[in-house]
């Protein structure tokens, strides 16, 4: 399979995009490393050629950046996994921007409440990072946890979202 990498300037750094030959997004993270972005795309969608073009899911990154933090919810994305990697994935999309889960409250909309740790192994498998925003899940203190391109990312991720999403709240800290 070809598939077409994209990379795009960020506030929040280079942004790659990696996506099938119908637009779907298989792997997208904050970096201009197009090998490191396609290398967490799983075996069975790694794609034999990579070439670079432009997409589509473009559009909605800078549409997310420009305020709209809903554009990316459009946006297909093509993953595999287990049927609880599959929901778990499906379920982050659903995580309105603004208002983040703990991964305990994650694991429980999964209808597996103690599966704390399946959780956040799903938010870590996540390849199409943005479109499917496993950023949207913290520890069960509030504090970030990991993020496969780095707390800084998250951080300014969740900000923005908040902002948008609480426009008239006042400013923290």
């Amino acid at each position: 399979m070809t598939a077409v990498v994209q990379t795009l300037d960020t506030p929040d750094g280079p942004f790659t995009l990696v996506a099938d030959r119908d637009g779907a997004v298989l792997a997208s993270g904050w970096s201009a490393d197009a090998a490191a972005v396609t290398a967490r795309i799983p075996t069975a969608l790694r794609p034999d050629d990579v070439r670079e073009g432009v997409l589509a899911a473009a559009d909605a990154v800078a549409a997310y950046y420009d305020g709209d933090v809903d554009a990316i919810r459009a946006v297909a994305v093509r993953q595999t996994g287990t049927p609880l990697q599959l929901a778990g994935w499906r379920a982050l999309r659903d995580i309105e921007p603004g208002v983040p889960l703990t991964y305990t409250a994650f694991a429980a909309a999964l209808g597996a409440p103690r599966a704390i740790r399946a959780a956040a192994s799903i938010c870590a498998r996540n390849a199409p990072a943005l479109f499917v925003p496993c950023h949207r899940v913290l520890r069960g203190d509030g504090s970030l946890g990991g993020f496969a391109w780095g707390a800084d990312v998250k951080r300014a991720l969740l900000g923005r979202e908040s902002v948008k999403a609480f426009p008239d709240a006042p400013p923290r800290g």
